[in-house]
């Protein structure tokens, strides 16, 4: 009998499929945890609070010429502030922007390091145009923040760690979708990888691969009162075997 894939709509959209293939919804869970990830980021010097510092974060499949027309949706930015802000904080001001806008911006808590820098920052999804980034920088300063003065860069590489909530389907033990990021997916491995070992793992796995075509990065979930270690893995439309054709690659390396 020919074997009955998980169409990805109902992936999508919640379901799995019990053994008679017929779809039974998912449940969503919330979860806090840690992403860090290596990127090319930029700075962003229009439509912004005079003399602060915004990092714009790039959607990997998304073209260079594509990030600043005034119809290009903003992947991440990143609001450098002088001092450390709790991640309880940026959460309160974040919820209080969107009730008050009628927005569903998510802000985190994140730290980039530039070099042997090391900024304090506050992440921002959800923006839907750049236009829109000095309201939003406003409304963070007239609520007590206070931002860095600006550099200027283009195509400069970070290191980015961001604290944050995410909200996951598990399609099989172990692999999960976002269910707010569109294309973002996370596999969980035994074990801790340091940054180096991930970089190395990466390489290798990317340069010995036919498909390399994903953004990966590495972080933790908090999860049954410990911490789960996991990969955060960037594909239009990946399916289930892809996931964990990836995930096996990581575990046969660390083993």
């Amino acid at each position: 009998m020919k074997k009955i894939g998980i169409p990805l709509f109902f992936q999508k959209k919640g379901f799995k499929f019990n053994s008679k293939s017929k779809p039974i919804y998912m449940k969503a869970i919330e979860l806090i945890g840690k992403i860090i990830i290596e990127e090319k980021v930029d700075t962003i010097s229009e439509n912004i609070i005079p003399k602060s510092y915004v990092i714009n974060v790039p959607d990997p499949f998304k073209s260079y010429y594509s990030r600043y027309t005034d119809i290009a949706k903003p992947s991440s930015i990143i609001f450098v502030t002088k001092n450390p802000t709790s991640f309880e904080k940026i959460l309160r001001t974040t919820k209080k922007l969107n009730e008050e806008k009628g927005l569903t911006l998510q802000g985190a808590k994140c730290e980039v390091t530039l070099g042997s820098k090391k900024l304090n920052g506050i992440r921002i999804k959800g923006v839907n145009r750049y236009t829109e980034i000095r309201d939003i920088q406003e409304f963070f300063s007239n609520d007590g923040y206070e931002f860095s003065r600006g550099e200027n860069y283009q195509d400069k590489d970070v290191l980015i760690r961001v604290n944050k909530f995410f909200h996951v389907e598990e399609l099989e033990p172990g692999v999960y979708s976002d269910v707010d990021e569109e294309n973002t997916y996370y596999v969980t491995v035994p074990s801790y990888m340091n940054w180096e070992e991930f970089r190395k793992y990466t390489f290798e796995i990317k340069n010995n691969s036919s498909d390399s075509s994903y953004d990966i990065a590495k972080g933790i979930f908090y999860l049954n009162r410990g911490i789960v270690e996991m990969l955060r893995i960037v594909r239009p439309e990946a399916t289930v075997d892809f996931l964990k054709k990836i995930q096996k690659k990581y575990l046969d390396k660390m083993s």
